[in-house]
């Protein structure tokens, strides 16, 4: 049984999901996790292999979206992809990481995507 920030959490992502096919990206995995870590959502769009972290705030009085996904957590973030290609044959791919920011204090929720969000040197 998810807890209420849990199940805000999934919900969020489900959005951000959904968000994203309709951009074009085909999602690869949802949460996927090894031992550094999380990562939301692995997509492509296009050859390009996208690692998203999904940031999502329902009350406007609290930090942005954007701004959550501080330098130690695109560390993290970054870790995690590194161990994700390491699964497979992604070697020679192009990577990116995106965020989508989810204000779901409106309805309905405003999600805003921001492709290269940061680098693997961040």
């Amino acid at each position: 049984m998810l807890n209420p920030a849990q199940w805000f959490g999934r919900s969020s992502e489900a959005v951000a999901a959904r968000f994203l096919r309709k951009q074009g990206y085909r999602i690869l995995a949802l949460n996927y996790r090894n031992r550094f870590g999380e990562i939301d959502i692995v997509a492509e769009e296009g050859d390009t292999l996208v690692f998203v972290e999904v940031k999502a705030r329902h009350d406007p009085a609290l930090q942005s979206p954007k701004a959550a996904v501080t330098p130690r957590k695109q560390r993290k973030i970054v870790q995690v992809a590194q161990g994700y290609l390491k699964t497979g044959d992604h070697h020679k791919r192009p990577i990116r990481f995106d965020v989508v920011a989810i204000s779901a204090h409106t309805a309905p929720p405003q999600v805003e995507l921001i492709r290269h969000a940061f680098d693997a040197t961040s």
